[in-house]
């Protein structure tokens, strides 16, 4: 197994750390839960760099890579809601749209053998997604650990902006996706 790949499993193995943290729903926890969450988005701009630099992409990294991120994603997302601090319908369109992505992947490499890359929209959803996530952490442990209620404001506004841009390019992502590929998809099925 290359090293790539290994960030990868590494970095879905985070998601149950960095659950484990946030729900402790304390200072540490809290902390520890963003510089996980801090760590495995490093790890995922690491393996690709460093599988596209010394060609070491495998069909095990087309596959586990961008599931390793939903699922992290997802986990943070679902977390969020639970605790009250994103409305749950947009998590919704933000998972629903991660999956059938992802099945639409699966369905245009089994056609075509070829892997869709992401294009611009899905790049800035996927910055904006962890951006939102990362304040969204900075903005819990502000409320419930910190007083400076002007500091709090600033935080809530960022990762509020964040997240919608966050939900808005999901959307659009999505619908350029299918868009783009909708003839394939309509011959596969």
């Amino acid at each position: 197994m290359n090293l790539p790949n290994k960030l990868t499993i590494f970095r879905v193995l985070l998601i149950p750390v960095f659950l484990i943290l946030l729900n402790l729903n304390s200072k540490i926890g809290v902390l520890g839960a963003l510089t996980v969450f801090i760590i495995a988005s490093i790890t995922d701009q690491l393996d690709g760099y460093i599988a596209r630099k010394y060609k070491l992409i495998t069909d095990f990294g087309k596959f586990m890579d961008p599931l390793a991120d939903k699922l992290l994603v997802s986990a943070a997302f679902v977390s969020f809601v639970d605790l009250g601090i994103v409305e749950s319908i947009l998590v919704i369109v933000v998972i629903s749209r991660e999956f059938i992505i992802t099945g639409i992947r699966l369905i245009l490499a089994t056609k075509s053998g070829e892997v869709v890359a992401a294009n611009i929209y899905g790049k800035l959803k996927t910055v904006f997604q962890i951006l939102a996530i990362i304040f969204l952490l900075i903005e819990l442990y502000l409320i419930n650990f910190v007083s400076n209620s002007f500091f709090i404001s600033i935080i809530q506004v960022i990762a509020d902006a964040a997240f919608y841009l966050c939900v808005i390019l999901t959307v659009l992502s999505g619908w350029d996706y299918v868009r783009k590929n909708i003839k394939v998809l309509k011959e596969s099925l």
